[in-house]
């Protein structure tokens, strides 16, 4: 019996078949991976990921689903399965208790919270090997896009300073139930080896990004304000006179840099 999605936790389940294997093919999870799953609703991923990898752990708040998707895995696999707020879980500790060097993470995620989801992610990225998740595809638009683009903004700038950002296809809303208003995309991102990640503090980082962007049609030096003056700005190797839509994501850091050493 299919379960009746709820507007409040921005349910959408997916049920094509066709896109279902394409995201486990994209996965192509191993026995030896360590695989978390957010929010499997019904288990149309949780099912197929956990009959090739053995076992897997699904985080999900909605308390209705759980026995059913318990059920349903009873002969496929080894499901753990936390009732939680997927926000509230630390995906470090969780990799650490397990004995495991990196998890593998993947999720359809509720459209409404997903770029807190992705910024969670991203503050344990040491601890996630990969991430697959299916998103809004204005979303993986802006997560991918390069300075110019009108898309380009905040997440398309911290989620490039952690992770390589790869689209890989497009979802219909048909092959969800109820269907979405919007289309949907699939994407992979690969944290950054430890010696490609940024040196700059990170709040300091958030400070500066946050503060471009949020006037992105003002000039850098009027939008910066508040952090720093025309003449840091200058040292940072940028222009004042710039905007943040133009800046690339290693400009962010060196202004981050100088903030935090005027």
């Amino acid at each position: 019996m299919n379960a009746r999605p709820k507007k409040s936790f921005g349910q959408h389940f997916l049920h094509d078949r066709r896109y279902i294997d394409r995201i486990v093919s994209a996965i192509a999870p191993r026995a030896e991976d360590f695989v978390v799953e957010i929010g499997p609703g019904e288990g149309a991923l949780t099912l197929p990921l956990l009959a090739v990898a053995g076992r897997l752990t699904a985080i999900e708040l909605d308390t209705d689903l759980i026995p059913g998707l318990q059920a349903r895995a009873a002969t496929t696999g080894e499901l753990h399965i936390i009732h939680a707020d997927v926000l509230k879980v630390d995906f470090s500790a969780l990799a650490h208790s397990h004995g495991v060097p990196r998890l593998r993470i993947a999720g359809n995620l509720p459209y409404y919270i997903s770029s807190p989801i992705l910024f969670h992610c991203v503050e344990h990225a040491a601890a996630i090997a990969d991430m697959h998740f299916m998103l809004q595809k204005e979303v993986v638009e802006r997560m991918a896009a390069e300075p110019g683009s009108k898309v380009y903004g905040r997440l398309s700038v911290m989620l490039q300073l952690a992770c390589r950002v790869e689209p890989l296809f497009d979802v219909p809303p048909e092959a969800f139930r109820p269907p979405p208003k919007v289309e949907s995309a699939v994407v992979r991102l690969l944290p950054l080896p430890a010696h490609e990640l940024h040196d700059a503090p990170p709040e300091h980082l958030h400070a500066v990004v946050k503060a471009a962007f949020g006037q992105r049609r003002k000039t850098l030096a009027n939008a910066l304000r508040q952090l720093l003056d025309a003449d840091a700005i200058r040292r940072a190797d940028v222009d004042p006179k710039a905007r943040a839509e133009t800046l690339a994501p290693a400009d962010f850091v060196r202004l981050a840099k100088i903030y935090g050493n005027p």
